[in-house]
């Protein structure tokens, strides 16, 4: 950030009264502009096929990671709940219809100053087909899902708690909340 929203004024960097942070403060008019973290949500659809369950995974036709796959999911848009981004994250990537169930995930990603919030939900039907966002949908069950493609670690992660929280609802268990935290990979080879 370079100039203040309000006033046009540059802004500098320092720690306001009262703070404990440096951040962008205009001198002219005083606002102080707080950089927050910002929201991606998404939806973990499933359709039931002979007893077992099956993942719908978008393969993703933008950057980053174009060509990989991943949760139909997307930045929440002012004014939204996190429910409804859900929601529409996945009728824009998956053109899916869903009914929404608990929030399953949360996803502390720092490096990036965001947060990754996953929603379970069931498919209403199989008429899904790619969005301007997607290459491909399909379903996969945990055997099939090409762990090896899947976009960012937010994904990996929730699809791994699911079907391990799937295992334990089978056995009477019930759905939890999961929370975690994905730090930068350090590198080995410096």
């Amino acid at each position: 950030m370079k100039f203040c929203s309000e006033c046009a004024t540059p802004v500098v960097i320092q720690i306001p009264p009262d703070d404990n942070r440096e951040r962008f403060v205009c001198p002219a008019c005083h606002t102080v502009h707080y950089q927050n973290p910002k929201l991606v949500v998404g939806s973990i659809p499933v359709w039931e096929v002979n007893g077992q369950l099956q993942v719908l995974l978008c393969k993703r036709a933008i950057e980053p990671r174009h060509g990989y796959w991943t949760l139909p999911a997307g930045f929440m848009e002012n004014g939204e709940t996190s429910s409804a981004a859900a929601e529409r994250e996945t009728q824009e990537e998956a053109g899916a219809n869903i009914r929404l169930h608990d929030l399953f995930s949360i996803l502390n990603v720092p490096h990036v100053n965001q947060v990754h919030l996953f929603y379970r939900a069931t498919l209403l039907d199989l008429n899904f087909q790619p969005g301007t966002e997607s290459l491909e949908v399909q379903l996969f069950s945990e055997a099939e899902i090409p762990w090896q493609d899947i976009a960012f670690p937010t994904v990996s992660e929730t699809l791994k708690f699911f079907f391990d929280n799937q295992r334990l609802v089978a056995q009477g268990g019930s759905y939890q909340l999961h929370e975690h935290d994905i730090f930068k990979p350090m590198r080995s080879d410096l």
